[in-house]
């Protein structure tokens, strides 16, 4: 299992940023969720950038991100960038048909595709440990939305196989 220790939940920007929040299950099989990652904030470009540069080298290279919108102050109701700026270079980006998600899909040069709870950034750091354990946990069940106490049903079913850009194209 891969993991980054929590730290603070939420930098101002004269707080240097932590390591990466990162709880991910290094065997593949079928639950609901294959980790956890918990972003600083709500800045989609910012946080995709450290997730790409920082992501664990065991699990591999970062190909591409498909996100929920609702999750980032950046894209709520406006057209979603299509890339992202790391330090790497380039990384493609597009988002879920169906919004409410609350994951983001990490696809990895090897092809597999990872499916990351996005504990929301505010989250107080003894909540977001368990969450991100619960997450990369390969027992567990829970759908994201149960996970973080939301009342209506997300809709990760669909995003287990949705793979497409923002102009509807499968990716």
């Amino acid at each position: 299992m891969t993991t980054s220790p929590p730290g603070p939940t939420s930098p101002s920007p004269e707080v240097a940023r932590v390591a990466l929040r990162i709880r991910v299950d290094a065997n593949v099989h079928d639950g609901p969720l294959d980790g956890a990652w918990w972003p600083q904030s709500r800045d989609l470009q910012r946080e995709a950038a450290d997730l790409v540069d920082h992501f664990p080298a065991a699990v591999g290279r970062v190909e591409r991100l498909l996100f929920s919108r609702p999750d980032w102050d950046a894209v709520s109701g406006s057209p979603s960038m299509r890339r992202i700026q790391a330090e790497r270079g380039p990384v493609k980006v597009g988002s879920f048909p169906s919004d409410d998600t609350h994951v983001m899909m990490v696809k990895v040069l090897s092809g597999r595709r990872l499916r990351l709870l996005v504990v929301p950034s505010d989250t107080e750091a003894g909540l977001a440990a368990r969450l991100m354990e619960q997450a990369a946990d390969d027992h567990n069940t829970q759908s994201p939305s149960t996970l973080l106490g939301l009342s209506t049903p997300d809709q990760s079913e669909s995003a287990h196989t949705a793979w497409v850009d923002d102009a509807g194209q499968p990716a």
